[in-house]
C-alpha cells in the first residue's frame, strides 16, 4: 500500500462511490487541544482525534514516558468512534507536518489496519490546493471494527516494530564501548535539547549516550512535504543509519519520533520506535544522560 497521498488524490477519493476515512489529528506541544481549530475548518468529513485521549494511555512519566502507547482497547474504541471498518482507506493528517498525524500512522499500521496514508504537506496542502474545508463538528456512525493486539507485532505490516528502555540501555551500552550495535539510535529533536542547552519539559536535560541528532524536522521541505526517498536515505547515512541495521528513533515522548519512523520507512530503513524516549529514559536516575554534542 502506498504510505502518502497528495492533497489532488486525497480529494479524488472523497468523491469516489467509496471514500476514505480521514482523521484529523491537530495536537502540538502549546496547544494540544486542536478541537477548536478542527471545527473552524477541515477536510470534509474529517473526524477530530484526541492525540492525548485516544493516541496515548494515562500512565505514570516515571514508568513509561509523558505519552504512553494506548492498549488495545483505547484504541479500538477510539477506532470504533472514527468509525474506521476494515478494508476502508485512512488517511490521516494534522497542521503543523504531520508531526502528530504520524503516530496514528504507526499505531494504526501496528494494530493491524493495512492502509492507512499520511497526506503529504498536511492540511496546508490541501489549503494551498484550493480544496474546499467545512465547519463544525463530525459524528460518523460507530463501526464495530477489531484491532490487533498492538503488543504483538502483526504479520506483514512493515514499520511498526518499536523497543522498551532496556533495548534501549543495552543498544546505549553498546555504541558507548564501541561493540558492534544492533542499530543506529537517532535523537530527533531539537539540537538545543539534544545538546541539553534547553530542556523546557523533562526532568534532565541531555541526550541518551551514544545517539545521534537527527532532528526529524529536515525530513521535510519548506511546504511540509517528505523529502524524495533518495535524499531521506543520504540524510540517515549522515546519521549513521545503514541498511543492514534499524533505525531506532526517539524524541521527548514518543510522539514527533513517530514521524522519523515513518521517514525511515519511506527511506528504505528497518525504522524502529522508542515509545517511552528521553521522557521516560530521564526519569530514571540510574540511567545515564549526556550533555553537549
Amino acid at each position: 500500500m502506498p504510505t502518502l497521498i497528495t492533497a489532488e488524490e486525497l480529494h479524488a477519493l472523497l468523491c469516489s462511490p467509496v471514500p476514505p476515512t480521514v482523521l484529523d489529528v491537530r495536537w502540538r506541544l502549546d496547544r494540544p487541544d486542536g478541537r477548536q481549530d478542527h471545527r473552524a475548518g477541515h477536510i470534509p468529513g474529517a473526524v477530530f482525534v484526541d492525540l492525548d485521549h485516544e493516541l496515548s494511555a494515562h500512565g505514570r512519566p516515571a514508568a513509561q514516558g509523558r505519552h504512553p502507547l494506548p492498549d488495545r482497547a483505547t484504541l479500538q474504541q477510539a477506532a470504533r468512534r472514527w468509525g474506521l471498518r476494515s478494508g476502508t482507506t485512512v488517511v490521516v493528517h494534522d497542521d503543523l507536518q504531520n508531526l502528530a498525524a504520524a503516530r496514528a500512522w504507526w499505531l494504526l499500521r501496528r494494530a493491524g489496519v493495512q492502509d492507512v496514508r499520511v497526506l503529504d504537506g498536511a492540511l496546508e496542502a490541501w489549503r494551498r490546493a484550493g480544496l474546499p474545508l467545512e465547519t463544525g463538528e463530525v459524528a460518523p456512525e460507530p463501526s464495530t471494527i477489531v484491532l490487533e493486539d498492538p503488543l504483538r507485532e502483526p504479520d506483514g505490516v512493515p514499520a511498526a516494530a518499536s523497543v522498551d528502555r532496556e533495548t534501549v540501555r543495552r543498544l546505549s551500552a553498546d555504541l558507548q564501548t564501541g561493540r558492534p550495535a544492533a542499530g543506529v539510535l537517532l535523537d530527533v529533536r531539537a539540537p538545543e535539547r539534544f545538546t541539553g542547552e534547553h530542556e523546557p519539559v523533562d526532568p534532565r536535560a541531555g541526550h541518551i549516550p551514544g545517539a545521534v541528532n537527527l532532528p526529524t524536522a529536515g525530513n521535510v521541505d519548506d511546504a511540509g512535504r517528505f523529502l524524495p526517498a533518495e535524499e531521506l536515505r543520504t540524510r540517515l547515512h549522515s546519521g549513521g543509519a545503514e541498511e543492514h541495521r534499524p533505525v531506532i528513533s526517539y524524541c521527548g515522548s514518543g510522539v514527533n519520533a513517530a514521524h522519523a519512523t515513518l521517514a525511515a520507512h519511506l527511506a528504505g530503513f528497518e525504522a524502529v520506535l522508542y515509545p517511552g524516549s528521553f521522557s521516560q529514559w530521564a526519569q530514571d536516575p540510574e540511567l545515564e544522560v549526556e550533555v553537549g554534542s
